[in-house]
C-alpha cells in the first residue's frame, strides 16, 4: 500500500463543522492526516467525522467554544495525553459581524468579533505551541481575508480583526524564524461558496464561485509540501 503523504500527522482544524473547515479536514484525512475536527456545534462535527470515515480517514470531533479560554487549555493538554505532540494547527474558524459603516458598528459585536477572530486565536497560539514544538515539521496555517490587505467600505470591521490575525501571525513567525522550527503560512481562499460568504453576498449564484474543497486541497497540498515561512498565498487568484 503506498504511504499517504501526511500518514502520521496530527493536524487540528477550527470551524471545522462546515465550509472551508469541513472541507480542509476532510481533504487532510483524505492525504493521511489523523484531524482533530473543533466546532461548536456537535452535529455538523459528527457529519464531517463520518464522511471522513466513510472515505477511510481518521478523525476525532472535539466540540469547542472558541471564546472559552479554559476550553482551549482543556483541549490542548487532552491532545497532549492522547497524541503528544501537534503537526499541523489550521486557524479557520473566524466571525463576519454586521457588515456596516464604522460609526454604525455596535460595540458589543465588534468586541465579540475581535474575541473570536483575534483574541481566541492568540489563545490556541499559546495552549498549542509547546505541543507543536513536539513535532518535527510543525506548521500553522491561517485563513484570511483580502480585506486585511485591501479595505473595503462596510468591511472595517472584519477586516481589521483579519488585519490584526494577520499580523500576529507574521510576528510568530518571524519569534520562530531562528530558534524554532515552526512555519506560518497564511491563505487567502478568495471567493468560496461559504455559510459567510452567502451572509455578505446573499444575492450571489454559489455556482459561480469555486467550492471549499478548493480550498480544503489547496491547503492540504500546501501542508504535504513544505514551505518557507512566512508563507502567503491566495487560493483563487481570479477573485
Amino acid at each position: 500500500m503506498t504511504k499517504k503523504p501526511l500518514q502520521g500527522r496530527i493536524a487540528l482544524v477550527t470551524g471545522a463543522s462546515r465550509g472551508i473547515g469541513a472541507a480542509t479536514a476532510e481533504a487532510l484525512a483524505d492525504a493521511g492526516a489523523h484531524v482533530i475536527l473543533t466546532a461548536r456545534t456537535v452535529d455538523s462535527l459528527e457529519a464531517v467525522e463520518d464522511r471522513i470515515h466513510n472515505a477511510g480517514g481518521s478523525a476525532t470531533i472535539a466540540p469547542l467554544d472558541l471564546k472559552d479560554a479554559d476550553a482551549i487549555g482543556r483541549l490542548a493538554e487532552a491532545v497532549k495525553t492522547r497524541w503528544g505532540k501537534l503537526d499541523t494547527l489550521v486557524l479557520n474558524a473566524a466571525m463576519l459581524g454586521t457588515l456596516t459603516p464604522l460609526q454604525h458598528a455596535d460595540a458589543r459585536e465588534f468586541a465579540e468579533v475581535f474575541t473570536l477572530n483575534v483574541s481566541a486565536q492568540q489563545a490556541m497560539l499559546a495552549a498549542f505551541d509547546a505541543l507543536l514544538r513536539k513535532s518535527e515539521a510543525p506548521q500553522l496555517i491561517g485563513v484570511t481575508s483580502s480585506v486585511a490587505a485591501r479595505p473595503r467600505a462596510f468591511w472595517g470591521v472584519y477586516g481589521a480583526s483579519k488585519a490584526a490575525f494577520e499580523v500576529m501571525l507574521s510576528a510568530y513567525a518571524e519569534e520562530n524564524r531562528n530558534v524554532g522550527r515552526i512555519k506560518v503560512a497564511i491563505i487567502d481562499p478568495g471567493a468560496t461558496a461559504t455559510k459567510m460568504r452567502e451572509k455578505a453576498y446573499p444575492g450571489e449564484d454559489p455556482a459561480t464561485i469555486q467550492p471549499p474543497a478548493a480550498v480544503g486541497q489547496a491547503i492540504a497540498r500546501l501542508v504535504a509540501s513544505g514551505f518557507d515561512s512566512v508563507h502567503r498565498e491566495r487560493v483563487n487568484q481570479s477573485a
